[in-house]
């Protein structure tokens, strides 16, 4: 993986998106729907683009929400539609284009009420509170945002009632219906102007912030934290929680600092990514050097991206920690610490998220459920109380209330990073120290992911590869004890490959939305040991490539 020399470094003002010429990209190009690149397309987190790509403008909003408005029907969902936007250019527009079409179609919309931004997490919890015992007038949401990716770049994505990511049979249903109200011309949407719509009987005001921050304290013990002798840091990243962290700090009298309150849709504040790119990723140490500077001034700190799903966590012992290193961690405090939770509750992993995690369920006597890459596969169990948490290597995610009872079943960074509060207040030791623990009693792994070139014919292939075509029964001079593509959890396809030896493993899978292919590797005897691990994965799926993927 080459690193862009400017990694590290404040953005160049060349660098920065334009954002009246996105502006005017957004509401004037016309994507084709007969260019596979310009169709809608849900990934994993929704549809996202640019519009200077054609591929997120205001007519496959327009398009994608009004199939959103017909799966409602479709499934009988009456109930509201909480609405939640983040920080990026994009999002504003895609909100008023998504309103226009919500207030066409009567639907009950709830928007904030402070016309701010609205996290994801708080649009789980809203779903969530909102349904409790119902069995009928469900909600749902839709929440704008694009994640962590760059600035020029818009997402869009649908929270059903189960109030986390949308399975692929509901995004895939409502991805063919909106390409074919694209191929139409949009003939069957149905709008109304923007200041109709925010005037419509439909469309009410929605007091997020209170609603979620005054149930904080269901999920992570922060009068632990008010009593304890230590100070806290966050960095919002400019993103939609960036005025949450202030009510949180006053309402529960916290020792937090916010370290910025800026708002800017060109994200001129971050430090440019590994590959020159300006990305708001909080688990990469290229992008979080703000924080990271800023390391000996708090005991921990933390931030999240764009949308408040992912977390980053910097300790004064560390820096900043890898987010496997913080799962594992994070893992081992609270299935010690939550008497309350289910003694079954299980604990889940995604294929490409470190061992570690399954020394440390072992040792907590947990049963492990490891599933395909997609924060939808825990949803059903956070929902019903049979996994206590559940994580992906991305930092992404999410765990019960106190109580056992379900918190989010989407990512939350924000309790993310108030339960690295928690710990560091109960145990003396900041998450860093805790990892250290946790190495000294089941080794220390050596892990990565790189992200490789790969065409859209060389991805097809990967996705499709059978453990039939290895060829060898050793990787990296142990023998190989599973050959998996599908997930030990659920027998869900995993969309690739990963091979396991007693002390390592690698896994290789497209990816969703870039001409890339991601290989993932770990080690327990090292970095020299995991290097040759990569070195075997890559010819490996080079010999794959070549061969066309003939089983």
């Amino acid at each position: 993986m080459s690193v862009d020399p400017r990694a590290g470094r404040l953005a160049e003002p060349a660098m920065l998106a334009n954002i009246p010429r996105l502006m005017t990209a957004y509401y004037t190009r016309r994507p084709d729907p007969t260019l596979r690149e310009q169709r809608v397309a849900f990934g994993t987190s929704g549809h996202r683009g640019s519009a200077f790509a054609s591929a997120f403008n205001e007519t496959h909003i327009l398009a994608i929400t009004q199939a959103i408005c017909m799966y409602r029907r479709q499934q009988g969902i009456d109930g509201p539609l909480f609405l939640g936007i983040d920080t990026h250019a994009l999002s504003e527009s895609a909100f008023a284009s998504a309103l226009e079409v919500l207030a066409a179609n009567r639907v009950n919309v709830m928007i904030d009420d402070r016309d701010g931004y609205t996290p994801t997490p708080v649009v789980s919890h809203a779903i969530l509170t909102y349904n409790g015992d119902r069995t009928r007038g469900l909600a749902d949401g839709i929440v704008i945002t694009p994640s962590h990716n760059p600035p020029e770049d818009g997402g869009f994505k649908y929270n059903p009632p189960n109030g986390g990511p949308a399975d692929t049979h509901i995004t895939g249903w409502i991805q063919d219906q909106a390409n074919a109200l694209l191929a139409e011309g949009l003939t069957a949407v149905k709008r109304i102007p923007f200041e109709r719509a925010r005037r419509a009987a439909t469309t009410h005001r929605h007091d997020y912030m209170e609603a979620y921050v005054g149930d904080l304290t269901r999920v992570v013990d922060l009068d632990v934290v008010r009593g304890a002798k230590i100070t806290l840091g966050v960095d919002p990243l400019g993103g939609a929680g960036v005025h949450y962290w202030s009510m949180i700090g006053e309402r529960y009298a916290l020792p937090l600092i916010v370290v910025s309150d800026v708002v800017d849709p060109t994200f001129s504040f971050m430090t440019v990514d590994w590959d020159g790119k300006i990305r708001m990723d909080c688990s990469s140490p290229y992008a979080m050097q703000r924080l990271i500077a800023l390391r000996d001034r708090f005991d921990v700190a933390w931030a999240c991206d764009p949308d408040h799903d992912r977390h980053g966590i910097v300790a004064r012992s560390v820096g900043l920690l890898s987010p496997n290193h913080y799962l594992a961690v994070a893992i081992s405090y609270l299935f010690t610490h939550r008497p309350e939770w289910p003694k079954d509750a299980g604990i889940g992993k995604t294929v490409v998220s470190s061992r570690m995690i399954d020394r440390v369920a072992a040792r907590l006597r947990r049963s492990l459920v490891e599933v395909p890459v997609g924060f939808k596969w825990f949803v059903d169990g956070l929902l019903d109380g049979s996994l206590g948490f559940g994580g992906e290597e991305s930092a992404g995610a999410s765990f019960l209330r106190r109580d056992g009872t379900v918190w989010t079943t989407d990512k939350d960074g924000i309790v993310l990073g108030l339960l690295a509060a928690e710990m560091t207040a109960v145990t003396g030791r900041d998450p860093g120290e805790l990892y250290r623990e946790l190495t000294r009693e089941f080794g220390e792994p050596a892990y990565q992911r790189i992200d490789a070139p790969a065409t859209p014919e060389q991805k097809a292939i990967l996705a499709q590869l059978s453990p039939r075509q290895l060829t060898t029964s050793e990787l990296a001079g142990e023998k190989i004890t599973s050959l998996l593509t599908t997930a030990p959890g659920n027998g869900a396809p995993i969309g690739g490959l990963k091979v396991v030896t007693q002390s390592g493993w690698f896994a290789a899978r497209p990816s969703g939305t870039e001409d890339v292919y991601k290989l993932y590797a770990e080690s327990f005897k090292g970095g020299d040991h995991l290097g040759r691990i990569q070195e075997e994965a890559h010819a490996i799926i080079e010999t794959a490539f070549q061969s066309g993927g003939a089983r």
